[in-house]
């Protein structure tokens, strides 16, 4: 993780939009790994939801599952959330939902946001934008 994340930038759609790989992996908490489109969700206000991917990395449902689809869905209104855990719909009879927070008060600024977490044998759990597969 890194030493300090002070806000520098908005988190905004076509900031995201504009990683499209990593030229660097930053470790965080849990055995995640962040490319370089994920820490900076991180490094802008949204610590807490690389945290929330963090925290239920232990969870036997969540350990076994090798390919990992999030998405943060937003009441831009009521500055409510819920995250969502899928294992994107690999048997293709539909996606199965592995894990879900609703989330009581956010400021995030989008009204969703995608990340994968894919595991790779021997590097561990790489956390990414949808536009940096």
């Amino acid at each position: 993780m890194s030493a300090t994340l002070e806000p520098t930038h908005a988190i905004t759609s076509s900031a995201l939009a504009g990683f499209t790989g990593t030229v660097r992996y930053y470790r965080w908490h849990s055995g995640l790994l962040l490319t370089d489109g994920a820490h900076y969700l991180a490094a802008n206000g949204a610590a807490w939801l690389i945290d929330i991917l963090a925290s239920v990395q232990h969870m036997p449902t969540m350990r076994d599952e090798d390919r990992q689809f999030w998405t943060l869905k937003v009441d831009l209104e009521k500055h409510t959330a819920v995250i969502i855990c899928t294992d994107g719909d690999k048997t293709g009879d539909g996606e199965v939902e592995l894990y879900r927070q609703d989330i009581p008060y956010t400021d995030f600024p989008l009204k969703e946001a995608k990340l994968f977490a894919f595991s790779e044998p021997g590097i561990g759990r790489i956390v990414l934008l949808p536009s940096e597969y």
